[in-house]
């Protein structure tokens, strides 16, 4: 090879040398551009979901956003919000007011023991029953199935005062009450199925839509302000004439002998 061939293949090895620089460079820049730019989208991504994050904090649950919806009284309810629900013969002269919460396990076994009892004396016209729906429970033991429960209870109040209370006694019993860290209420689905052993709400289309559509969710958290204020701090509690009716213990009466003892007494005071 002569020296000329040599200096220029040299050149040329150069050339390539210079060229394939200037092209990892090029595409040095392009990955450097690339993390840059992967970086500012992390970077803005994390703010959007922190900022998403503070945003969505900040907005009302569903229950307190219900607050603000339209209130539906339900039929066969009186005063201002419709949150005075007595059934019974007009004759009756006393009135036995009773506060539960749909959640209470306490308030089940009442039902299951001496609910048949209390039904047939109203039947009877032995008294009326006020009944006032509490919801502490979804405070006490987190969840919302007291106020979902209860707005379906208002559903049930709307088709019949008899729909309301086979209704209340069905979510009351063995079979269908949930054990209280059981949130089971709060499924509507749930809440349905208990409705459907209900000759009157069974494939009843307005009943189930109202529940699906809590269209008496207001209604449920103005029931449960009138348990609020009305000084009662535990379910279920029993009262006649103001006066809270218990059994021989100082608690409330928990079987049917006990109930009678109670009742009969607060009818001849």
């Amino acid at each position: 090879m002569s020296k000329r061939n040599s200096q220029a293949a040299k050149s040329a090895a150069r050339e390539r040398l210079r060229q394939e620089r200037e092209r990892q460079a090029k595409r040095d820049k392009v990955k450097r551009q690339v993390i840059v730019a992967c970086s500012i989208v992390g970077v803005l991504a994390i703010a959007f979901g922190i900022a998403y994050a503070v945003q969505q904090s900040n907005q009302p649950g569903y229950w307190e956003a219900a607050k603000d919806d339209r209130l539906v009284k339900p039929a066969n309810t009186t005063g201002k919000n419709g949150t005075t629900v007595v059934i019974g013969e007009s004759s009756a002269k006393k009135t036995l007011v009773m506060y539960e919460d749909p959640r209470c396990p306490i308030c089940a076994q009442f039902e299951q023991a001496v609910g048949a009892t209390v039904d047939k004396d109203v039947e009877d016209g032995k008294f009326k029953i006020q009944y006032v729906g509490a919801t502490f429970i979804d405070n006490g033991v987190p969840g919302e199935g007291s106020r979902n429960a209860l707005s379906a209870l208002g559903a049930a109040l709307n088709v019949s005062t008899d729909a309301f209370l086979d209704y209340k006694t069905a979510m009351y019993s063995a079979k269908w009450h949930p054990e209280e860290t059981d949130d089971k209420f709060k499924d509507d689905d749930y809440l349905i199925e208990i409705a459907d052993t209900v000759d009157a709400l069974k494939g009843n289309k307005q009943f189930q839509n109202a529940v699906t559509n809590g269209t008496y969710d207001k209604w449920a958290l103005e029931m449960s302000a009138t348990f609020d204020d009305s000084g009662v701090t535990g379910t279920p509690t029993l009262k006649m004439d103001g006066k809270t009716l218990t059994a021989s213990d100082g608690n409330v009466p928990m079987t049917v002998a006990d109930f009678n003892t109670a009742v009969d007494a607060a009818l001849k005071a």
